[in-house]
């Protein structure tokens, strides 16, 4: 570090002399321009004063350091933050460094030296007293008003909360993960694509599978079943009864699957639901062949029979007519916590149903007296007062006759899941409320960022009043050159500020006559004379958000209308009817793009070609719209050509 920092003290050193040579001939050659270049002065150190007040008000710890690693400044909350009085310490950079991340330090130094600036370093840092805190750093050069580099600034935000919140939810994470793969039932988790998102040891070991669990992930379900259907006993009703219990999407307990080697699979299938749609599915496979035979046995020998039921896994309840309790399982008592004597001949009405429950069974019970099977949800209170959630599958209890003579009940727990159905309701409660301050947030941050460059805008136009027909052809540049600036700054920010807006929940869902919409759209844009748009066939009336369908649309035409460099331009609209979706195209005959860029062009910053009104932001909102409304978006393009940009709407 010590050779580092005097390797670019002598370089600093050898700058320093050019720039006094470069200055004194500057001087010998400028003279005439000293009283204009003073007011300019006047001008910049009063600029210079505003942006050292908002400096020192800013949120985050702001640092100036010279290149030989010296703090010139410090802010208020950098003050707060490393605890050093700078008016009256004097403090090295190196000082501050964590020793284990001194080299990525280095590192990233060597980038500001080498490309003026550095984003998004995260560090660990010393304070005053030698707490370790974790902070985040954007660094940049500072310049004289000669373009000369003079010091270095960062911007430091303190991420220690952060990083001991998400160490946390790793940790959890693991546990879970961890919990999950070592239960003794085969577990499957698909997303709503059929992709593997989850699975276990016992999974693979169900079925043959000689691979690790993780190797499974992001495998399509529908390919793996067709491949593995050889395993069982009948390989076609297997696929047929997966596609059957997949196109119902509800759930599924208690399926049989006899595989070749003779096990027997007890298989349960629950659709993961969200708002009404359907985010993936959870499939559970038990090996269950030792009951099974013991069922088949019970036909014959009665006795084995009462003993099976006593060891199964599910709650079992028989009732009578009046719903007096006939019978019950080993597995029910210890879910209630009654004695078998407790639950003989009493009601199961009046056991331990709460909120609703006993409407619910009496309800199911009634049921039962017409022959229907079904299965229900009911919440419960213990003998222990505990509560529980159960899942409650009932069917008929029929006589040799074939009469009803009650029914009976099996009792699955579900209270694991229920409790992390109930934690994943709360992340998505607070994952809103998060994204509806940012946004508030982002608001905030567009008013405050344009007030200053609207303020600087007038400063110039004034200076430029001032000094007319003083100014020599190249300063009148070099205003432009600034109002140019400010200009795209002020539609960048309003740019990011529409991004941040697209992906909010919108009530404004209407139907959406899209011909009607784009009409209306052609004629308020600047379509130059030599360029024509043709739709082939009319565009359809979706479910969307009118505002951001057609911010969409005029988006891609204004970009097809940008980009075309023939002398007759041509603008081709379609639209395709597919089984849940429409598929849009808007072709153009301009300069195409290479298909190198293709996967960056909906990136947000990523614009291809740097124009003063192009700020790499449209496409990303593009993007961002399609992705609201269920779809996709892709192009396919040729250079000097044209470009077609393909994408996808729900229906």
């Amino acid at each position: 570090m010590d050779q580092s920092v005097e390797i670019l003290n002598r370089a600093l050193k050898r700058e320093k002399e050019a720039r006094k040579a470069a200055e004194r001939i500057l001087e010998e050659k400028s003279r005439e321009l000293y009283f204009t270049s003073q007011k300019l002065e006047n001008l910049l150190d009063e600029k210079s004063s505003e942006l050292q007040g908002v400096f020192e008000n800013i949120i985050d710890a702001y640092v100036v350091m010279d290149f030989n690693g010296n703090i010139l400044k410090f802010n208020e909350a950098a003050t707060k933050l490393f605890g050093y009085d700078i008016d009256n310490e004097e403090i090295k950079v190196a000082s501050l460094i964590y020793k284990e991340d001194f080299q990525y330090a280095i590192d990233c130094f060597a980038q500001l030296t080498e490309k003026g600036f550095f984003k998004d370093y995260e560090t660990r840092v010393y304070t005053k007293s030698k707490e370790v805190k974790w902070v985040h750093v954007n660094g940049s050069i500072i310049f004289d008003r000669h373009q000369k580099p003079i010091a270095a600034q960062g911007i430091v935000r303190d991420i220690t909360a952060e990083k001991a919140s998400e160490e946390k939810l790793k940790a959890s994470e693991n546990r879970l993960s961890t919990l999950i793969l070592n239960l003794d039932s085969g577990v499957v988790l698909e997303d709503e694509n059929r992709k593997i998102v989850l699975t276990n040891n016992k999974f693979c070991e169900l079925f043959n599978i000689k691979s690790n669990p993780s190797d499974l992930y992001g495998l399509d379900c529908t390919y793996s079943s067709e491949k593995n259907k050889v395993l069982f006993k009948n390989p076609e009703d297997f696929i047929e009864r997966m596609r059957s219990i997949d196109a119902a999407k509800e759930t599924v307990l208690g399926d049989e699957l006899e595989m070749l080697d003779g096990k027997i699979l007890e298989r349960n299938y629950i659709p993961i639901q969200e708002g009404g749609f359907n985010k993936g599915y959870l499939w559970t496979f038990k090996d269950v062949t030792l009951n099974r035979t013991y069922r088949k046995s019970l036909e014959i020998q009665k006795e084995k029979y009462y003993s099976i039921i006593a060891n199964m896994h599910l709650g079992l309840i028989e009732v009578n007519l009046e719903d007096e309790i006939l019978m019950v399982n080993q597995s029910f008592i210890e879910m209630s916590g009654y004695s078998e004597e407790e639950l003989l001949g009493k009601s199961d009405q009046m056991l331990f149903p709460v909120e609703g429950g006993l409407d619910i069974i009496k309800a199911e019970n009634e049921k039962r007296i017409k022959g229907i099977s079904n299965s229900y949800e009911v919440k419960v209170k213990t003998k222990e007062n505990d509560i529980r959630y159960c899942l409650i599958s009932g069917a008929p209890n029929y006589d040799l006759n074939g009469n009803i003579v009650g029914s009976i009940g099996v009792y699955l727990d579900i209270t694991d899941l229920k409790s992390l159905q109930i934690q994943k309701e709360s992340l998505l409660s607070k994952l809103e409320r998060s994204n509806n301050e940012l946004q508030e947030y982002a608001h905030i941050v567009s008013h405050d960022l344009k007030s200053p460059l609207r303020s600087i805008d007038a400063l110039v136009s004034w200076l430029k009043e001032d000094n007319k027909g003083k100014l020599d052809e190249m300063s009148l540049k070099n205003f432009e050159l600034i109002e140019s600036t400010l200009e795209k700054m002020e539609q960048l920010i309003s740019d990011v500020l529409d991004y941040s807006s697209v992906g909010t929940d919108s009530n404004d869902k209407a139907d959406v006559n899209l011909d009607q919409m784009l009409t209306d759209l052609t004629t308020i844009l600047y379509i130059p004379e030599h360029i024509v748009i043709n739709t082939l066939n009319p565009l359809p009336t979706i479910q969307g958000d009118p505002t951001k369908l057609q911010q969409l649309f005029q988006n891609l035409i204004s970009n097809a209308v940008k980009f075309i460099d023939k002398e007759k331009g041509l603008i081709t609209i379609d639209v395709e009817d597919l089984k849940s979706h429409y598929k849009f195209s808007i072709e153009d005959n301009g300069i195409g793009i290479d298909k190198q860029f293709h996967d960056k062009i909906f990136k947000i910053f990523h614009a291809l070609n740097k124009s003063k009104d192009s700020t790499g932001i449209g496409l990303s909102i593009v993007k961002k719209i399609v992705d609201l409304h269920e779809g996709q978006i892709w192009l396919e393009s040729q250079v000097n050509v044209g470009t077609t940009f393909y994408f996808t709407l729900k229906k």
